[in-house]
């Protein structure tokens, strides 16, 4: 949480706009690439694309949700079979080399007894769990219906009708991802009822595209954001036992990866034709 959402979203959300502007790129390519990291780092890294190239916002966040699905499911496979075991192998080759050799290491206050469990981290689901999300969605709904009004001059009514159709949406999701055994992210649930309900035939698809159309993502992203700047503040003493090291690291993972996948994007749409 707080590599990914605290760390990498902020940070993303700069990179993106700096290489939208520098590197000649197609969209599609970074619409692609944002969907590297967190829900909130791709939303992060879309929003100055969208506000670059309007005319093509649907298609963008299209890519980017598509991209964020696939690297959600697939990127842990990745980093068990790929990453992890390179890693390893990089850091016994340049351990020595660097003179660190079997020096002891100081992993910046890192104790293994204080690593949560998953039993921990995802608790049963009960009534009062969902109140508290409903009441956190319900508040979150406002503020984003008023952003919208502020800076879309949408209904405030629309707009918030549509947040409570992405509110219901996401209880349902997190609510499956506790009731089904096989531990599966609830953002996979989300995507899928999302997905479902939107798509056309159904019979409900009519009636949320004519209000989820109303919320502009970076409404959503903004008051997100400003989440992420109130929990540095909550979470300031886990965020100082990941060290400055870490924070390097992070950033420089999150630069490679998005510049990489971008560029692979690029040159998979020029070779397939797309652009």
């Amino acid at each position: 949480f707080v590599i990914g959402s605290i760390i990498g979203t902020p940070y993303i959300s700069f990179l993106s706009s700096i290489c939208v502007s520098l590197i000649p790129y197609h969209p599609y390519a970074f619409a692609m690439a944002s969907g590297i990291g967190s829900a909130s780092m791709n939303a992060a890294a879309l929003v100055p694309l969208v506000h670059t190239y309007p005319a093509m916002a649907t298609q963008l966040e299209a890519f980017a949700g598509c991209s964020n699905i696939l690297s959600f499911c697939l990127g842990i496979y990745m980093c068990i079979f790929v990453s992890l075991p390179l890693a390893e192998k990089l850091y016994k080759w340049l351990s020595p080399k660097l003179g660190k050799g079997n020096a002891h290491i100081d992993d910046d206050g890192y104790r293994p007894d204080e690593v949560y469990e998953d039993d921990d981290v995802i608790d049963d689901l009960n009534v009062g769990k969902l109140k508290r999300w409903g009441a956190l969605l319900f508040g979150f709904s406002i503020i984003v219906a008023v952003g919208n009004v502020v800076g879309y001059h949408t209904s405030f009514v629309d707009s918030f009708i549509a947040m409570i159709i992405i509110s219901i949406i996401t209880i349902i999701g997190m609510s499956l991802e506790r009731i089904i055994p096989v531990h599966i992210p609830s953002i996979i649930f989300i995507s899928l009822i999302g997905l479902f309900v939107a798509i056309p035939g159904v019979p409900t698809a009519d009636f949320v595209a004519q209000y989820v159309s109303q919320v502009e993502l970076t409404t959503i992203c903004t008051a997100f954001l400003g989440y992420v700047g109130i929990a540095i503040g909550k979470d300031w003493e886990e965020f100082k036992r990941i060290g400055w090291r870490g924070v390097i690291v992070a950033l420089i993972v999150i630069t490679g990866t998005y510049l990489g996948s971008a560029s692979i994007a690029n040159l998979t749409l020029f070779v397939t034709g797309m652009i």
